[in-house]
């Protein structure tokens, strides 16, 4: 029998409210599997299981809030599998009749009380959000109204009020920004932090990007943030102090680069959900994955693997005019690049001088596992890599 207990979905959280069970006792289910909804202070995240197997008990119910390493179910082997009920073999052994009651001739027959609405917390807040009446939805298979059966796109109704600009669809912003400042204090007060910052010349690659996308369909145009992240993935593989996790004062590098992005949500707040291997994905997966994953973050729809499975963060400023940025570490990690944005800048090209599209990049690393030399590697490799994009 295996525990399935309350992951820690980040350095700062301890506790969290289970929201929905999205399998029930006697459902098989398989390593990747989305098993629950819990609700933490950065929003609605799905759980994932990570062995195969049948749920067993459910200890916990939804709308309980509960610590991190609480047991929320157990899990058995499919030779330890509940046995099935037995197969009725008449109607009246599946579904009995309810005996038949007579009405006298001029009596009215009771009317039978509305049935109880079901809803999870997170699909009540959301509906209150977009200013839907939960009376309007469907509930799913399971006769629960949960997140998935709340649409977007209806018209509100009128006289409903939306909730507090703070308060997103299964966000609470004043939490996450509680959640955010509690994670940086620890990072500022127990990593050692150094940053180095090199200019890199990033014209070759917006050319290249105005050359692909002016062939391509709207749909599959690359936006900057992919080759950016494709060559900071690669640069990041070359040089291991960088990419990994620091803890009980030991480092694990990972062999694989699974980068968290960091994304600004509407109303305030910052989130770094991870795309995993991003070193092994091509430019048009990494923008399919940022696709996918940036407006989910922004809904409060990750998963916990894309909150916990990060072993290093890019935070990438892209628009406005701010120079460099000299960002704080997420622990665990043991790293974070930081980017300004691309601004037209002189630049010395042989013995001419050129205008040029420079970002400023930052490496912030942990002293405790690297120092300024491994950041003048990666941020060397990064250079040559974007001077290059064709390559990517």
């Amino acid at each position: 029998m295996i525990e399935f207990k309350m992951p820690s979905l980040g350095a700062d959280m301890e506790a969290a409210t289970l929201v929905e069970w999205f399998k029930q006792p006697g459902d098989r289910v398989e390593r990747g599997d989305i098993i629950a909804l819990v609700e933490t202070q950065k929003g609605a995240i799905e759980i994932e299981v990570f062995n195969e197997g049948v749920i067993g008990e459910q200890r916990v119910q939804p709308g309980r809030k509960v610590p991190v390493g609480t047991v929320l179910a157990t899990i058995l082997s499919p030779a330890k599998e509940p046995p099935s009920r037995p197969a009725a073999t008449t109607t009246e052994a599946i579904e009995p009749k309810a005996p038949e009651r007579r009405v006298s001739i001029g009596e009215t027959p009771a009317l039978a009380a509305p049935p109880r609405l079901r809803i999870t917390p997170a699909a009540r807040r959301r509906s209150a959000d977009l200013g839907i009446s939960p009376e309007r939805l469907s509930p799913g298979p399971d006769g629960i109204i949960g997140l998935e059966q709340v649409p977007s796109g209806v018209e509100r109704e009128p006289g409903l009020e939306r909730a507090p600009r703070s308060r997103g669809a299964g966000l609470d912003l004043d939490e996450m920004r509680k959640a955010i400042g509690a994670a940086m204090v620890r990072s500022h007060r127990d990593i050692p932090h150094y940053w180095v910052v090199h200019a890199i010349d990033a014209t070759p690659v917006f050319e290249w990007l105005e050359k692909q996308n002016a062939l391509r369909p709207i749909e599959r145009r690359l936006l900057y943030v992919a080759p950016l992240m494709r060559a900071v993935a690669l640069a990041m593989k070359q040089v291991p102090e960088l990419n990994g996790h620091y803890e009980e004062g030991v480092f694990r590098p990972s062999p694989a680069v699974h980068m968290g992005l960091a994304t600004a949500l509407r109303g305030g707040g910052l989130i770094a959900p991870a795309i995993r291997d991003a070193d092994s994905k091509s430019v048009d997966e990494l923008m399919s994955a940022i696709a996918d994953l940036v407006p989910r973050a922004r809904l409060g729809r990750l998963r916990s693997s894309e909150m916990t499975d990060g072993t290093v963060t890019l935070s990438n400023l892209g628009e406005g005019n701010a120079d460099s940025v000299f960002p704080l570490i997420y622990p665990p990690q043991v790293a974070i690049v930081g980017c300004g944005a691309a601004t037209l800048r002189p630049w010395i090209a042989g013995d001419v001088v050129a205008v040029r599209r420079v970002v400023h990049v930052t490496l912030g690393g942990d002293h405790r596992v690297s120092h300024g030399r491994h950041a003048a590697q990666f941020l060397t490799r990064l250079s040559e890599l974007l001077a290059h994009p064709e390559a990517l």
